[in-house]
């Protein structure tokens, strides 16, 4: 990483509004304990789908990029909540992959949704979701570029330079990603795919340890040439704090 620069990139966070919460708390300690430092937070995307808050999520990033230097990329469940507005087929494949718990979040009685036919949503919605949710979804990157990395929320199209990557590869692709061996342009540090710790593969870093799921959230933390992790664990009854060291 660039001389006097430190990075701290949080994997998909898919509606864990108190997972977040106490990540943010640990990073801000963190950045306070340490040097000095030209600092900046990446969120890899995927705010929002399968866990209970997803609008508390929304609300809570927009705070934190209100008193602080936080960047957020768009996932692919960014990309279905918002274009589900629009096309009532997008809004099915939306409400299979989590977006049932995405709604619910706005404050509709889970009766109440369940009594709906997709028309009769697909005609509510507009008046569910918070126009400045949208409006702050819109402004997400696709891509950003710091010293050695490249953060985006999926991966890459191996074989295509950066500059000319497709936004539906950087937002969805997996296996020709995954699977390449060799090197990349850049160490490309990613969401989207779940893995059960931090995959540290040398040409790539993926990050999300599934918090819906699993209950862990993962922030990659970049200094110079130095990795580690701040994860934020909740084990059924409370939310602990770990911190480990990356090979760099």
């Amino acid at each position: 990483m660039p001389d006097g620069e430190r990075y701290y990139i949080v994997g998909d966070i898919h509606g864990r509004c108190d997972l977040f919460e106490a990540l943010i708390k640990a990073i801000e300690a963190d950045d306070r304990s340490g040097a000095p430092a030209d600092t900046t937070i990446v969120l890899l995307g995927d705010l929002v789908d399968r866990g209970s808050d997803s609008a508390g999520v929304l609300r809570r990033a927009r705070q934190w990029q209100q008193q602080r230097r936080v960047r957020i990329l768009t996932g692919n469940h960014e990309e279905m909540f918002t274009e589900s507005l629009a096309d009532k087929e997008v809004l099915r494949h939306f409400l299979k992959h989590g977006g049932r718990e995405t709604i619910l979040s706005y404050g509709i009685p889970s009766r109440e949704f369940n009594e709906l036919t997709i028309d009769e949503l697909f005609e509510r919605l507009p008046s569910l979701i918070a126009n400045e949710d949208l409006d702050f979804i819109a402004t997400f990157e696709e891509r950003i570029v710091c010293g050695d990395y490249l953060f985006v929320h999926a991966g890459i199209d191996p074989l295509v330079p950066i500059e000319d990557q497709k936004r539906r590869d950087m937002l969805w692709i997996r296996d020709r990603f995954l699977r390449h061996k060799g090197p990349l342009e850049k160490i490309v540090v990613h969401g989207h795919t779940i893995y059960d710790e931090v995959e540290d593969c040398g040409n790539r870093i993926g990050i999300d340890t599934g918090a819906f799921r699993t209950g862990l959230l993962t922030a990659l933390v970049l200094e110079e040439d130095r990795r580690r992790t701040i994860q934020a664990a909740n084990d059924g009854e409370t939310i602990e704090i770990i911190s480990g060291e990356l090979a760099s």
